[in-house]
């Protein structure tokens, strides 16, 4: 039975983040912050990206515990916030406003760390998502599950960075744009869920 809520937990966390950071929507967008930069700079702002952010999840994994009990934040009220945010997220995607990278183009300075690796893949939706499985982990094996779904997320996401142009020619604007709506399907039910469990445990505590 705890094997196959291992599994359960991987699957859930792995989807989860999957379709938040969304690793096939990222790639017109990394093309277009990385467009003037050469293969072996691409590939490099590929892997300075993918270090931002599995940082700052991990740092929110480790330390987001600590930064509830200072606030006095329960876990049901990380879990209604976080279903809130990710369906902010989810209607972003189904409308579209994700899709443009304007308002990024030219900016200054390092862009696989602002605004590549935080926090457009690092952002709220996916810190939250990560704390509010957190919290639910209880065994070594939970932190099995969730550790391995956050490593193969952020490996899809250097796979589709790191391979963007191919992965652009082969989906196109209009695939692209296709798997970002059906992304954003998924993550609204995801968003639904977490507020109704939220509003279940709170309503058990009355």
């Amino acid at each position: 039975m705890s094997n196959a809520l291992d599994v359960q937990l991987f699957l859930s966390v792995f989807v989860t983040l999957f379709v938040i950071m969304d690793p096939p929507g990222t790639v017109p967008l990394f093309l277009a912050l990385t467009g003037s930069m050469t293969r072996h700079q691409r590939a490099r702002a590929a892997r300075q990206a993918i270090l931002v952010a599995f940082g700052v999840i991990v740092g929110f994994a480790l330390f987001g515990q600590s930064l509830l009990n200072y606030l006095h934040v329960s876990v049901q009220a990380l879990q209604g916030a976080g279903g809130l945010l990710l369906l902010l997220v989810a209607m972003e995607l189904l409308t579209g406003k994700m899709d443009s990278s304007e308002g990024y183009e030219g900016t200054q300075g390092n862009v696989a760390l602002v605004p590549l690796g935080t926090p457009l893949l690092a952002g709220p939706g996916a810190i939250v998502a990560t704390m509010v499985y957190v919290q639910q982990s209880t065994e070594p094996s939970d932190w099995v599950a969730l550790a391995l779904g956050v490593v193969l997320v952020h490996v899809c996401l250097w796979l589709s960075m790191r391979f963007a142009g191919a992965i652009h020619r082969i989906l196109k604007d209009s695939g692209t744009m296709l798997v970002s709506r059906i992304a954003g399907l998924l993550l609204a039910a995801i968003a639904v869920q977490l507020l109704a469990d939220a509003v279940l445990a709170f309503a058990r505590e009355i």
